[in-house]
């Protein structure tokens, strides 16, 4: 990889090309940080994707990264390299809103373990991107965020903010949150790649506000290509000491996974659960993908759910977990949320809504 005549072609460079540029001099880190600022404050008001942009920061680890290449200290291929993290993330001197209105000032000391770790390997941070409210949908109280292939559209909750500016090359790559979709749903929705990594995979200290996510949730890489959601994992896994859930073994080394192939492994796909339940086009799909992960040497199997409510499973064990955890929130705050993802079951417009808004708030 050569460094282009116009510097912003690098917008929409992997990981590897950038590291490459960096590493040989060719670009430095405050170079790509600031075309990358600069990006973000002419799209992102378009996209509605950013709650903060951390400009002196960016600038400040920037300048950094490029001393330390200079002195021959490479700290590996994330160094210089600027991201985004979603702003249920925190980070000390920025606010960490969580995408709602009753949160909109806040800020937290502690710095959250994945950008912890994400700073040890010498990568930017550029800014903190938007999320529905309390993590929930793609309205968060500043907006709604927007698809950047079509701004009509969604590119989906709640770490839409994420996977718009990686779709959008507002960031190199971005890092999620997942507990009910909230990676897998906007990589797919912005055509993008996300990761929800196994339970325990990746440390949650410092990012989960709201603590019904606790039982769900995991930080997960968005990129632009599999080979960067690979390295990006890498960096964030492993064990913390803070965190009594994390998985005290370490991490495999996915990137050399990347070319094992599929054989031996078990696939289970369902056409009547999630969106497919929805959509016929989406069961197509799916199932066309499940055969092909056959004839690669995977065994596949057809669960059929066979649910009577295609969200019942889903709803059961996630509405309670939020309802015990933030309800009061939520009824206390009525207006701040009512125009939110949160709507539908905050005043019962569902049937497992209003079970239970009625069973809890009793």
């Amino acid at each position: 990889t050569k460094r282009p005549q116009n510097i912003e072609e690098c917008a929409f460079y992997t990981i590897g090309q950038l590291a490459h540029l960096i590493r040989t001099k060719q670009v430095t880190s405050l170079e790509l940080t600031t075309m990358y600022l600069e990006r973000l404050k002419r799209h992102g008001p378009t996209l509605e994707c950013v709650v903060t942009l951390t400009e002196e920061l960016a600038l400040e680890q920037a300048q950094r990264a490029d001393k330390e290449i200079r002195a021959g200290k490479y700290r590996g291929p994330l160094h210089g390299i600027p991201y985004g993290a979603k702003d249920l993330l925190s980070v000390p001197g920025y606010k960490t809103t969580w995408g709602a209105m009753t949160h909109k000032d806040q800020v937290l000391d502690e710095t959250a373990t994945v950008v912890q770790k994400l700073e040890n390997a010498g990568a930017v941070l550029v800014a903190k991107l938007t999320l529905g409210a309390l993590a929930w949908g793609d309205v968060w109280y500043g907006g709604k965020t927007r698809n950047p292939w079509n701004t009509e559209r969604t590119p989906g909750g709640s770490s839409g903010g994420a996977a718009a500016a990686v779709a959008a090359g507002l960031c190199t790559v971005s890092m999620g949150t997942d507990g009910g979709g909230s990676i897998r749903i906007p990589a797919s929705f912005s055509g993008v790649y996300g990761i929800k990594p196994t339970q325990g995979r990746v440390p949650r200290y410092g990012g989960y506000g709201r603590p019904a996510a606790n039982h769900f949730s995991q930080s997960g890489p968005i990129t632009r290509t599999v080979a960067d959601s690979a390295l990006l994992l890498q960096v964030v896994a492993g064990p913390d000491t803070r965190d009594v859930n994390s998985l005290r073994t370490p991490a495999p080394d996915f990137s050399a996974t990347l070319g094992a192939g599929v054989k031996g492994m078990k696939l289970a796909w369902s056409g009547d659960y999630g969106f497919a339940a929805v959509d016929p086009e989406v069961v197509a799909i799916t199932k066309k993908a499940a055969l092909l992960f056959g004839e690669m040497g995977a065994t596949v199997e057809d669960s059929k759910l066979k649910l009577e409510d295609p969200f019942d499973a889903f709803w059961d064990i996630f509405a309670t977990a939020a309802f015990t955890s933030y309800g009061h929130l939520l009824a206390e705050h009525r207006d701040d949320f009512s125009d939110y993802g949160l709507r539908s079951i905050l005043h019962g417009e569902s049937r497992t809504g209003a079970d239970m808004s009625r069973s809890i708030y009793e």
